[in-house]
């Protein structure tokens, strides 16, 4: 497709990769349609792939503090120069590329912090009078709905995404997850909703084999997985003696390496563990085991979904994060994997809940998974109206002009 229209998409991920991962495997869609420019706010990891042909733009990244407070992932600058150069680049880059449509994943849902950057983008693409970009959010499945002040923050959402944004895709089934369910703001919202069906991970489906009996324990990109990955370690000598199961434990590329020192010095004085950093993807790996052990995160779904390995999910559930826990909830009664909260997993705990995966078979049920690729039909759709209403009212302009 020649002279394809600009996407200007911004992602920022702050605790793990899972917002990364889902947008790069949007992106990588979306390139069919649209030449895309990537702006990424957060840490890029080593092993990550860019889809070939978008151009990215690494902002200074910014992390979350426990406290949930920023901070400055780049030790040249503080967090206050960080922001500035961030919202420098930000509008540098809608002006250089001029683009017809612009992706905003979370915001203003949530990111609240990082609204000192996205008003200024906001604000530019609503000034721009000739070919007025469309302005759309990225949302997963299912959203923080336990904050204090949640109505509070709901209205505040709802009205910026009616002034600034065309439309918000929700990258779900219906059928499984509403937006209403979790954002409730004091007036309906009129922005169109779209629903795109679930993300899966990129790359090509692993090919059916027989799976070998191990287990893999994973947790997204790490950053918060120490705890489950103590627990599998202390698990494994029980399992080893009792079944000769062997483990695998991805720790991922975020795991503190304080962590992961641990974690290779456990490996050491255990049987049948075999311990890896990250990698690219996980549709390899789960297609060689026959069980999985992990958090529930967004994009750890869908490779458990793409894959149909026997799960056992244990979300992540600290503060406000109650996410992961309401979608385990409505997975386990789907059939489609099994649940413990983090508080409840003992050594003794996961070996029981592995020996019954050995004879558990995931429900086949029906959910919409082609997200990506009806996400960049959604966009280029709206894209494509808004050009040719306005070349119609030049038309229709000039007509007038000249009767």
């Amino acid at each position: 497709m020649l002279n394809k229209p600009v996407l200007l998409f911004y992602c920022q991920h702050s605790l793990g990769m899972g917002h990364l991962v889902r947008a790069l495997t949007l992106a990588e869609a979306l390139l069919e349609r649209f030449s895309v420019v990537f702006l990424n706010g957060g840490r890029f990891p080593e092993n990550a792939v860019v889809p070939q042909g978008m151009t990215i733009i690494n902002l200074p990244p910014l992390g979350m503090a426990e406290d949930n407070s920023l901070y400055s992932q780049d030790e040249r600058y503080n967090l206050a120069e960080a922001q500035l150069l961030r919202k420098e680049k930000i509008l540098a880059a809608f002006h250089d590329y001029y683009p017809q449509a612009i992706l905003i994943e979370l915001f203003p849902f949530g990111r609240k912090k990082f609204a000192s950057e996205l008003l200024p983008l906001l604000k530019a693409a609503k000034r721009r009078k000739d070919n007025t970009p469309s302005v759309l959010c990225s949302l997963r499945d299912i959203m923080v709905n336990a904050r204090k002040d949640q109505v509070r923050h709901d209205n505040r959402a709802r009205w910026l995404i009616d002034r600034y944004f065309d439309g918000i895709l929700v990258h779900s089934d219906p059928n499984f997850a509403g937006l209403e369910e979790s954002f409730r703001p004091s007036r309906l919202m009129e922005t169109a909703v779209y629903y795109t069906g679930f993300v899966l991970p990129r790359g090509e489906s692993a090919k059916q084999q027989e799976r070998q009996r191990q287990v893999i324990v994973s947790a997204g990109g790490g950053m918060v997985g120490a705890p489950l990955f103590q627990v599998a370690i202390k698990a494994q000598p029980i399992l080893w003696e009792k079944l000769k199961l062997p483990m695998t434990l991805l720790a991922g590329p975020f795991l503190p390496e304080a962590d992961w020192l641990e974690l290779e010095k456990a490996a050491t004085l255990s049987q049948g563990l075999t311990l890896i950093r990250s990698v690219p993807n996980m549709t390899e790996l789960l297609a060689n085991h026959s069980v999985s052990v992990s958090q529930c995160g967004y994009n750890t779904v869908m490779d458990i979904l793409r894959s149909g390995i026997s799960s056992l999910v244990v979300p992540f559930a600290q503060g406000q994060e109650v996410e992961q826990s309401n979608r385990a909830a409505r997975l386990s009664s789907l059939g489609l994997l099994c649940t413990v909260e983090a508080n409840e997993l003992t050594a003794e705990r996961f070996v029981s809940e592995v020996e019954q995966l050995l004879n558990f078979k995931p429900n086949s049920a029906a959910l919409d998974l082609d997200g990506a690729a009806k996400s960049a039909d959604i966009i280029y759709r709206l894209v494509t109206s808004k050009t040719e209403a306005v070349a119609a009212n030049q038309h229709f302009a000039n007509g007038v002009a000249y009767a």
